[in-house]
């Protein structure tokens, strides 16, 4: 019922993933994870963000800043914005999510707290061996698997499917296939629209 196309490479991102877990469960609401490369997106359809990022507005800036932690704070997590290498190459981050499937969670969860909250830079092999290692996984069978050709055209086309759909950043969440919704404040209306789903199913 819920399609989370996500990049961990934002942390507007690993808020709603976050978040959306306990949601779906009280709904009883099934979640399919798409692993993206929001970077791709931008390039695409979203040249603005890389422009905002070069000129931001102070203002606005300090808001977010503070934003970010309020929501940060309210979810329980800790985020730390910006990590010492932001932003970051997740090519092989996501990749690894597509490598796990559907049993992704631990892995995407591990690597968001380990660019977010431990200021690791997910890009380097060493760091996504040590989160491998957390997680219970051969890191061998992992980088041997998200060198897989399979993997890396799966991480693309679920990209370019998701601009083809109207998107143009991360997360962005489908409830059905064509209700779509952008972002971690976005919650609340996921929820009622969970909600008049199963009501119009019952």
């Amino acid at each position: 019922m819920i399609e989370f196309f996500f990049d961990c490479s934002s942390p507007w991102t690993y808020l709603a993933f976050h978040n959306i877990q306990p949601l779906a469960k009280e709904l009883g609401a099934d979640i399919t994870w798409r692993p993206i490369l929001v970077g791709g997106i931008f390039n695409t359809v979203n040249p603005s963000v890389y422009a905002q990022r070069e000129k931001p507005v102070p203002l606005k800036a300090r808001y977010m800043k503070k934003d970010l932690q309020d929501w940060a704070r309210s979810a329980g997590l800790a985020i730390k914005m910006p990590p010492t290498v932001f932003p970051v190459n997740s090519v092989k981050a996501m990749r690894g999510c597509i490598w796990f499937g559907q049993e992704m969670v631990p892995f995407a969860t591990a690597l968001f707290e380990a660019y977010w909250g431990d200021d690791k830079d997910i890009s380097q092999d060493t760091v996504l061996a040590e989160i491998c290692r957390k997680v219970g996984v051969d890191e061998q069978k992992f980088f041997a698997g998200i060198s897989e050709q399979s993997i890396k055209d799966q991480l693309k086309a679920n990209t370019e499917e998701v601009v083809a759909r109207g998107g143009f950043g991360s997360p962005t969440i489908f409830v059905g296939k064509t209700d779509m919704y952008f972002g971690n404040d976005r919650l609340p209306l996921i929820r009622e629209a969970l909600k008049r789903s199963k009501a119009s199913a019952a």
